[in-house]
């Protein structure tokens, strides 16, 4: 079993930051993706960010991109969502989640999930 530990979520103003972390802990060797998905009231959850186990290839949702940045440091087992310029419409419960496999990256492959963090965004 791997257990996702999310952290850094909260309220902020639009135009704002916030960088999300997300720990894996447990049975975590082998090499596997890793990304975040997002859930707003009403909505389905939505893909955000996914990197490869090497960090070297990244995606984004064309609604972040430019603005979110993702990045892992395998020696702690850690990914990292870093959101600027934040808008409202970015609101949502974020998941991080590990794949099964190195590079791909979805809702078919994703084995564990964290509980969430809330991101809220003012205007």
């Amino acid at each position: 079993q791997v257990q996702l530990a999310e952290s850094g979520g909260g309220l902020v103003q639009a135009g704002g930051s916030l960088r999300l972390s997300c720990a894996a802990s447990g049975r975590t060797y082998g090499t596997y993706a890793m990304g975040w998905f997002r859930q707003a009231p009403g909505k389905e959850r939505a893909f955000v960010a996914t990197i490869s186990w090497s960090g070297s290839r990244t995606y984004y949702a064309d609604s972040v991109k430019g603005r979110f940045t993702i990045s892992r440091d395998n020696a702690k087992n850690t990914v990292y969502l870093q959101m600027n310029s934040l808008k409202p419409e970015d609101t949502a419960i974020y998941y991080c989640a590990k794949s099964k496999d190195a590079s791909s990256f979805n809702l078919r492959t994703v084995e564990y999930w964290g509980q969430g963090t809330q991101v809220t965004v003012s205007s």
